[in-house]
C-alpha cells in the first residue's frame, strides 16, 4: 500500500495529508491463487491491470485514511471472490419442434395481416 495526497473535498487538509490509497497487489506471482483463478483475475481487472503483472486499486473515496485503506483492501477481496467463482457453462439447445410450429405460424399470420392491408392494383 501507498499513500497519495487525494483530490477532492478535504479543505487545506487535502494539501497536507496523504489520504488517498494506492493498493498494488501481484497477481502473477501469487502463491496463494491457482492459475484459472489468476487468469480471471487479470480478466476483471481490466485496466487496472499493469503490464509488470500488479493489480492497481485507487481509493480516495473517503477524507481519512483509514477509511480509504479498508475500502481498497474490500475492492481487493470482493475482486478475488468474484475470480473465484467458476462461470456458467453455457449448453446448446434446440428450439422444440413445437416451438417453431409456432414461431411460423405467428410469421404466417403477420404477413397474412400485411397482405390484408396492401391497396389493390387499378384496373384499366
Amino acid at each position: 500500500m501507498q499513500f497519495i495526497r487525494a483530490s477532492g473535498p478535504g479543505g487545506q487538509n487535502v494539501n497536507k495529508v496523504a489520504t488517498a490509497v494506492q493498493l498494488r497487489f501481484d497477481v502473477a506471482h501469487s502463491r496463494f491463487l491457482p492459475e484459472a483463478v489468476r487468469e480471471r483475475l487479470t480478466h476483471l481487472a481490466g485496466k487496472r491491470m499493469a503490464k509488470d503483472g500488479y493489480l492497481l486499486i485507487d481509493a480516495r473515496r473517503f477524507r481519512t485514511q483509514e477509511q480509504n485503506r479498508k475500502d481498497a483492501v474490500t475492492r481487493l477481496i470482493d475482486l478475488i471472490r468474484r475470480a473465484a467463482q467458476r462461470p456458467k457453462i453455457r449448453k446448446k439447445t434446440k428450439p422444440t419442434l413445437a416451438s417453431q410450429e409456432r414461431r411460423l405460424e405467428s410469421k404466417h399470420r403477420r404477413g397474412k395481416i400485411k397482405h390484408l392491408r396492401r391497396a389493390e392494383p387499378e384496373r384499366t
